[in-house]
């Protein structure tokens, strides 16, 4: 028989450091579909979610990892405060069964300050497979707190877990609050904090945090610099004592260093010393500076390579059903008498670019983004911010935005909401500055088209998709030196901040799952971007139809619109049409291309073609050069951000003219390159 709930509701904290699958056990218990990585920093804000147990309501909430209850970083900043002063009816501390001893120093600071709280071992199968034994009953014992051995990617031991939550938040599990080891000297000043604690809870661990310069800074902002006469005492009372052990800070951090081996050396047995011996085995050839570079873009010319040969078959049969049901609607709409404008309006207008942005973006998507994700599973993306580390910080900043930059690759918004894992302010605003260079997944189609059919289009196969694929890869590399050229620039207009080391964490190397990887890339981030582009698409093309067919003076409205931008376009390297289609797309990267082929029919449809050839030939006729695309190509890479990204800048910076300099900059940039493409072009013609 089931136990009553005595309040019907618990909030429940999820904590602990970055890349121990916090998200993936709040995922499994909420069934909820929050995006996880095998690389720190996925997770940047806090989410909540529900379960049942017990006849309980429980409400979970996932927290950014963090190393420490000390806020460096936006992202940890959100963490310090809900483990500090929000953490509910019970904290759950999530720890990677396989790194233990390094997670436990955040444990031993949760533990102090709480005497109701769960930890949750997970990735015990991985720890199984290489030979790493946890002894939970004796961990709990030191620990003063039930331990859960998990398998949360299994949905092993959730109920188990969330059996031990239920029994602490209904008090049938008491918790106890362990004093861990600390010097002498340590514990008489803590005593002497305490004192002027009265009546506190968390007294010993609010005195220890006191000692600590850097805990003592997050908790001055958290109290306003003392707002009562008992923590202004408190307060005056470590900095005296500060002063008297002027190294009190670093030997707290000493201490519970000490303490975790201690602990680690006494639950904790190894089968196979040498466990991680494999993974430092690749990591040599990987990170290395002299093989690390050429292997990432060998893998990322595999990547798109594939991308470009795979996606012309499907694109083909779409665009076949496409057809086959266009055939079907003008019939339907003749046998039912619909005027000619409504045909039009539809069938040619809304209907035509919608089929074309499916038929074009689906099928690059459907195969880039799980492949780009088994690279994230594999646990590869964080070696690459590990080898882009030293470039980085060449041009004023570090590694970190390199993963900001992994991430947009997928979406720019992502990317920028990503930046919170900078700490120091200078380096998170030029993170999210030039992130834009980073093309996302909306312009990789139209890259590959731009390629496909006009670069190398006369390249005979199988050699056309190699040299698309690495014609994309160079592109690119251009996209990240620019990047690179443009922090180094504002780094040094900018007043500079407190520099921030970069600690990154290289996750042990995984299996993919890749049935569960082509799922979750399907519908989590194919079938969302998708969905993004065909809301912006059926307006847009709807708008395109009404402004090709709507003439005032002998010139419909889009063909004075291209005639006015064809001066400027024909500066850089373009003209009117594509401009144009730049511009009108900014709701969505991902209509460019469709708007373009739209605006060049005379009728303002979707014009066919039946291959890459006749496309090709569609662009010669409307006066393309090599020129025009390798200009077309390169603004695609850099241009303004779309309106999503835009959106997304503005809540992050919260700086109007920050979001404004963030548009004007990448598009600048493209403005710049294509016009010396345009006139090395003119010499050399």
């Amino acid at each position: 028989m089931l136990d009553k709930c005595v309040n019907g509701k618990y909030d429940i904290l999820l904590a602990g450091n970055p890349n121990v699958g916090k998200s993936t056990v709040f995922n499994a218990l909420t069934r909820s579909n929050r995006h996880t990585g095998n690389w720190s920093g996925k997770t940047v804000d806090a989410a909540q979610g529900s379960c049942r147990f017990n006849s309980c309501e429980f409400i979970l909430t996932d927290i950014p990892g963090t190393y420490s209850q000390t806020a460096v970083s936006p992202d940890e900043e959100v963490a310090g405060k809900h483990i500090l002063y929000d953490r509910g009816d019970c904290i759950v501390i999530v720890v990677d069964g396989t790194s233990l001893e390094r997670n436990l120093n955040l444990v031993l600071r949760i533990s102090e300050s709480t005497n109701k709280a769960v930890l949750c071992v997970n990735m015990m199968d991985e720890a199984r497979k290489k030979k790493i034994y946890i002894d939970t009953d004796e961990l709990s014992l030191q620990l003063g707190m039930p331990v859960v051995p998990v398998s949360a990617r299994s949905k092993k031991g959730l109920d188990e877990l969330m059996q031990a939550v239920y029994d602490v938040v209904t008090g049938k599990r008491k918790c106890f609050t362990i004093k861990h080891r600390y010097d002498e000297d340590i514990e008489k000043a803590a005593q002497g904090i305490e004192a002027e604690l009265n009546g506190r809870d968390d007294k010993r661990a609010l005195s220890l945090m006191l000692l600590d310069r850097q805990e003592r800074k997050s908790l001055s902002e958290h109290f306003g610099i003392c707002s009562t006469d008992e923590l202004k005492s408190a307060f005056e009372n470590a900095d005296a004592l500060t002063e008297r052990y002027n190294d009190i800070s670093d030997r707290i951090n000493e201490c519970t260093v000490k303490e975790c081996e201690r602990i680690y050396k006494l639950c904790v047995s190894l089968g196979n010393e040498n466990y991680r011996q494999n993974d430092r085995k690749i990591d040599k050839i990987l990170t290395s500076g002299k093989t690390g570079i050429p292997i990432m873009l060998l893998l990322f010319m595999l990547i798109f390579y594939i991308t470009m040969v795979g996606a012309n078959y499907p694109s083909e049969w779409l665009k076949s059903l496409f057809d086959i049901i266009e055939v079907w609607l003008r019939e339907l709409f003749v046998k039912y008498g619909a005027d000619s404008f409504w045909t039009g309006l539809i069938i040619d207008g809304m209907y035509g670019t919608l089929a074309s942005v499916i038929s074009v973006m689906l099928p690059p998507m459907a195969i880039f983004f799980p492949l780009f994700t088994l690279l994230e599973d594999l646990g590869y993306l964080p070696r690459v911010a590990f080898n882009l580390d030293g470039f980085f910080c060449k041009a004023g900043t570090n590694g970190k935005q390199a993963l900001t930059m992994m991430m947009g690759f997928g979406c720019n918004a992502c990317g920028v909401t990503g930046c919170r894992i900078i700490g120091a302010e200078r380096e998170r605003k030029l993170a999210v500055l030039t992130n834009n260079f980073s093309p996302c997944n909306g312009r990789f189609p139209t890259m590959i088209a731009l390629i496909s059919t006009f670069i190398v289009g006369s390249v005979p196969q199988p050699f056309r998709s190699f040299c698309g694929a690495g014609i994309l890869v160079g592109v690119i590399a251009l996209s990240i030196i620019l990047s690179l050229l443009v922090t180094k620039l504002f780094s040094v207009i900018m007043t500079k901040s407190n520099a921030e080391s970069f600690i990154l964490e290289l996750p042990p190397y995984r299996k993919p799952q890749i049935v569960k990887t082509l799922v979750r890339s399907l519908f989590d981030k194919t079938a969302k971007v998708l969905a993004r582009a065909v809301i912006v698409a059926i307006p847009a093309g709807a708008l395109i139809w009404l402004l090709a067919n709507i003439s005032i003076g002998g010139s419909s409205l889009i063909e004075s619109f291209t005639s006015v931008l064809e001066p400027f376009a024909g500066v850089i390297g373009l003209d009117g049409v594509i401009l144009a289609a730049f511009i009108l797309g900014f709701p969505a990267n991902e209509i460019v291309f469709p708007i373009a082929l739209m605006i060049y029919s005379s009728s303002g449809s979707m014009t066919d073609y039946e291959s890459l050839s006749e496309l090709h030939n569609i662009l010669i006729s409307n006066g393309w050069t090599i020129i025009t695309a390798i200009c077309a190509l390169i603004f695609t890479v850099m241009h303004f951000p779309c309106s999503t990204t835009c959106i997304t800048i503005y809540k992050e910076t919260k700086n109007l003219k920050w979001t404004i300099l963030s548009v004007i900059v990448p598009t600048l940039c493209g403005i710049i390159c294509c016009m010396i493409v345009n006139l090395l072009g003119q010499i050399f013609a």
